[in-house]
């Protein structure tokens, strides 16, 4: 049975809000995957989050791709972004700083990956204390660099040279996705509050 929500204090004044909102955009269609979400005067945060799944699927599967290409089929892309972690600034990194650095709130998903990059050889553990650090070795910084090589000639060569998509400039877009990531922590924390 799903919980009863809090009624929406917000609700009569976000209604008047989005009433001229609406007036404008009644004649706009919405790319969306799920009509039911797409609720008057959220239309737009359900065509948001339509195309973050098209776009987060689409890099999984240019990780996979690129790292394939660079001899490592084995990889999952969750593996290829962590050995890329784990390689950045070639400095040694704790399993904390690494939770941290690609938000995983899960730590078997990254206990699982560091197996496979072990056992391929293509990072190093040491354990101090209670803590494990991990580096790439040279097997994992060669896979890296060809990863890289191999990026620059598939990928960045699509990128406009004035560094725009749809002309918004790629670091615009890469703080809004760093804010948005902060709205959809909160709503996680008040989901599992309810």
């Amino acid at each position: 049975m799903p919980k009863r929500l809090p009624e929406d204090s917000h609700g009569k004044k976000q209604a008047e809000d989005r009433s001229d909102l609406q007036a404008t955009e009644a004649t706009r269609s919405y790319i969306v995957s799920s009509s039911h979400l797409a609720t008057p005067g959220s239309e737009d945060l359900s065509e948001f989050e339509f195309a973050l799944t098209v776009v987060n699927h689409a890099f999984q599967r240019w990780v996979a791709r690129g790292m394939t290409a660079a001899g490592l089929p084995e990889l999952s892309p969750l593996d290829g972004l962590i050995l890329h972690a784990v390689h950045h600034r070639e400095r040694e990194k704790s399993i904390s700083d690494l939770l941290l650095t690609l938000n995983l709130s899960e730590r078997h998903y990254l206990n699982y990956a560091m197996k496979k990059l072990d056992e391929l050889g293509l990072i190093t553990r040491r354990k101090q204390g209670k803590e494990v650090f991990v580096s790439a070795t040279e097997k994992g910084r060669t896979a890296c660099a060809e990863y890289a090589r191999l990026r620059r000639f598939c990928l960045l060569e699509l990128i406009p040279s004035d560094r725009k998509v749809a002309g918004v400039p790629i670091s615009d877009l890469a703080k809004a996705l760093r804010v948005l990531t902060g709205l959809y922590e909160q709503a996680s924390r008040s989901a599992a509050s309810l």
